[in-house]
This record gives structure tokens, C-alpha cells and sequence, in this order.
């Protein structure tokens, strides 16, 4: 089976700063990947090339056999256009640092209301799809509240909802608990261990927790200046890491 995304020889700098140098990498389908790594490594643009939030300066991406940034053209390939990327963008689901709610709507609004805009989708159908995932992730007596009522957890877990709401193909998680306070962590990662374990997903995951990487991935991948410096199962690269940066960097984390 082919993989869900492919990059190949992906380049990305921002002035003279490389940040992914001829990258290349697989994700299967329903994988679960984390990516790790030191601040600046580039995991964070990887999600963001992906999601077509940042270009790219060479190489390729695919999303499902397909390419993300070129289409053909009769017998040519020719660089996408907007209607292109639109479609490719649908079978992607992010998941942001910040919650980026709309403080004027209330959770179900949230969950409900970009659907409806994006897809098209009548009232009925994207008010049930709505209330479904904000039950799953736990927040079923919260459908009316405003964003503004709400812990940065529960905030959180309405964002998972509203991407999960596309029913995309593929989830991206960039570093979803950094801005918690330490004692909402918890609740959100519950409720990524649950897509984990109970959904056919794909999610590829930037994270420094280190403990939840390791219990919910399938594979992990290391970072180091844009490249993918060591990967392998969690108990390979936690327990047996043969690149001394992710040795380094693994001290490092279990000190802090």
C-alpha cells in the first residue's frame, strides 16, 4: 500500500535559515508518528508544508498519491492552483499551539459553523456531525458555552473537534498542550490517546512530551537541522538511540 504522505527532497528556508534541507520522509496509513526534536529543528514546518501554510523552495509533497503543490495540465505538470490546493487542503485536519476559536460563537457554532461555510453541508448534517465529535471529545454539556467560559483544555478540545469535523484523512498536531497550564495537559492528551487507540487516523504529531509519544506512536522520528536524524519504534529510539544528538537530547529532556 502506498503511503498517505510522501516528501521527497523537500527544501525550505526563510532568508539564509535552512529549515528543512532535502527532507524526506513516509507516513502509512493510520500511522501514528511524533515528531521530536530540539526548537528550530524544523518539525513544526513539516506540519505547515503539509497543510500548505508555508511553501516550499524545492522537492515534492504527496497527500494521498497525489501531489500538493503541482497538478498536471494536459501532458504538462504545471504549479497548483487555488482550486487545486483547496481540495488537497480538505483531506488534511491541523490542530494549532492556540486554540483560534471565534470568541462570538459557542463551541457548537465552532464545531458547526466552518463545516457548513467550507463543505456546504445543510444545518441538520453539520449540526449532528457537531454535537457528535464535541461528545467524543467530552464536552457534550458544553455545546453552548462561549469559548470565553472555557479552561484552556476544554478550548483545546473543541479545536480537535472542529478539525475532526472535516473528516480528513490525515490529523496534524503541532505541539496542541504547550500553551496549557501543567494541570490541563492531561485532558487533551486523554483525548489524543483516544483518537489513537479507538480511530483509524493518521496523525503525525510534533511533541515534547516524550512519555506520550512514546505510549501512543507507532514510529518516532528525530529532527535535527531540517533532516531526519534517527528514527525507529519508540522502544529503539528511547531505549537504543544510535545517534548521539538523540542521546543528547533525550538526557537533556529527562533532566528537565
Amino acid at each position: 500500500m502506498s503511503p498517505i504522505i510522501t516528501l521527497r527532497d523537500v527544501r525550505k528556508t526563510f532568508g539564509p535559515l535552512v529549515v528543512l534541507d532535502g527532507l524526506n520522509m513516509e507516513v502509512q496509513r493510520g500511522e501514528k508518528v511524533a515528531l521530536i526534536g530540539p526548537s528550530g529543528s524544523g518539525k513544526s514546518t513539516v506540519l505547515r508544508t503539509i497543510m500548505t501554510l508555508e511553501t516550499i523552495d524545492g522537492g515534492e509533497i504527496e497527500i494521498d498519491g497525489e501531489s500538493l503543490w503541482h497538478m498536471k495540465r494536459g501532458s504538462r505538470v504545471v504549479p497548483a492552483n487555488e482550486a487545486h490546493l483547496r481540495r488537497m487542503r480538505s483531506k488534511v485536519g491541523m490542530v494549532f499551539q492556540q486554540f483560534n476559536l471565534f470568541p462570538h460563537w459557542t463551541v457548537l457554532k465552532n464545531v458547526m459553523n466552518p463545516v457548513r461555510t467550507v463543505l456546504g453541508l445543510p444545518e441538520p448534517e453539520a449540526r449532528a456531525r457537531a454535537e457528535e465529535l464535541i461528545a467524543l471529545v467530552g464536552l457534550q454539556d458544553k455545546v453552548n458555552q462561549y469559548p470565553g467560559r472555557l479552561s484552556g483544555g476544554q478550548q483545546q478540545r473543541v479545536a480537535i473537534a472542529r478539525a475532526l469535523a472535516f473528516r480528513p484523512k490525515v490529523m496534524l498536531f503541532d505541539e496542541v498542550t504547550s500553551a496549557l497550564d501543567p494541570e490541563l495537559v492531561g485532558e487533551v492528551l486523554n483525548v489524543l490517546r483516544m483518537l489513537a487507540h479507538e480511530h483509524d487516523l493518521t496523525m503525525i504529531m510534533v511533541t515534547h512530551q516524550m512519555g506520550f509519544a512514546r505510549e501512543i506512536s507507532d514510529r518516532i522520528l528525530f529532527f535535527e537541522h531540517g533532516r531526519i536524524a534517527e528514527e525507529g519504534t519508540p522502544e529503539k529510539v528511547f531505549n537504543c538511540p544510535t545517534n548521539d544528538r538523540t542521546r543528547a537530547f533525550l538526557t537533556a529532556v529527562r533532566q528537565a
